[in-house]
């Protein structure tokens, strides 16, 4: 069973090459920009205010 808030593996592999962190881009390596999207993404779907 898919967890209810996660993104499915094809959304993230046309996601993870758009976002800065990765490994080869200039900067600093993200550790996980997976699990980061996933909480903004369960934030906004569950309707949990930026300011709490």
């Amino acid at each position: 069973m898919p967890r209810r808030y996660a993104l499915r593996d094809d959304q993230w592999d046309r996601l993870k090459g758009l976002l800065p962190g990765r490994a080869g881009s200039v900067g600093v390596t993200a550790r996980d920009n997976r699990l980061f999207v996933e909480a903004v993404l369960y934030r906004y779907r569950a309707g949990i205010p930026w300011r709490d």
